[in-house]
């Protein structure tokens, strides 16, 4: 009788201790028990740690590599410079570069700018709704930090749904990071986009006459020119005869 008694509390031992051996012998499927069970995988003790990846830094020399800088001659009458990092979004960056050459970003405007945080352009129609006619990007999230002076990607509630609309941070902001794709960091002339008219939309939106990548020499384009003044109204101008 003990020895019997002592047999079922072995048993009930056993099974508790390998709930694996219990789990494939209920099993209905072809799938192995993950972590316990002659058919788990183990560790291969010899196998090389995982690389870390790096990402480039940021070169602040606009003279440097021309071919990765973005220049934006504003409407009001400065040229910003910025780095596009390849490294970190290769998709993004081409995009950028497609669609300046194009000449996709001339005359656009800033179409929703927020005080403290970012100022959003890219959209040919002005609203935020619009883009170009080339498909949407895939993200190419990275933990490159938003902070002030960042170029990101804007998007809707879809992760690969970016396209041509993109915002420059104020700010630093790093609720954004690894959720939208940061390509670039102004790197020249950050105080031309602090000048951006605010709002949303701007009443007098700030706007791109010329954007440009360095390695193909743009000249800055003419200031626009100065809305005219009325002339003041003069007595003598009220009193003149009717056709003169």
């Amino acid at each position: 009788m003990i020895k019997a008694k002592l047999a079922t509390a072995l048993t009930a031992i056993a099974l508790f201790a390998a709930p694996g051996a219990a789990l494939a012998q209920g099993q209905k499927d072809d799938t192995p028990p993950v972590a316990f069970g002659e058919n788990a995988e183990k560790p291969d003790e010899d196998a090389a740690p995982a690389a870390v990846r790096t990402y480039a830094a940021i070169n602040y020399d606009a003279a440097a590599d021309p071919e990765n800088i973005w220049v934006l001659d504003l409407s009001n009458g400065q040229r910003v410079k910025a780095r596009l990092m390849a490294d970190w979004a290769p998709g993004h960056v081409e995009r950028i570069k497609t669609l300046t050459r194009a000449g996709f970003y001339d005359g656009v405007v800033f179409h929703r700018v927020i005080e403290g945080f970012m100022a959003q352009g890219g959209d040919p129609t002005g609203t935020g709704q619009g883009g170009s006619e080339l498909p949407d990007l895939k993200a190419e999230f990275n933990p490159m930090p938003h902070v002030r002076g960042t170029l990101s990607m804007a998007r809707a509630a879809e992760e690969d749904s970016a396209n041509s609309q993109f915002f420059i941070v104020f700010y630093p902001r790093f609720s954004l990071d690894k959720k939208y794709t940061n390509f670039g960091r102004v790197i020249e002339n950050m105080e031309a986009v602090d000048a951006i008219v605010r709002g949303e939309p701007p009443t007098t939106p700030t706007y791109i006459v010329q954007a440009s990548i360095a390695a193909d020499g743009k000249a800055p384009p003419p200031p626009p020119a100065a809305v005219a003044e009325d002339a003041p109204v003069t007595l003598d101008m009220l009193n003149a005869a009717a056709g003169k």
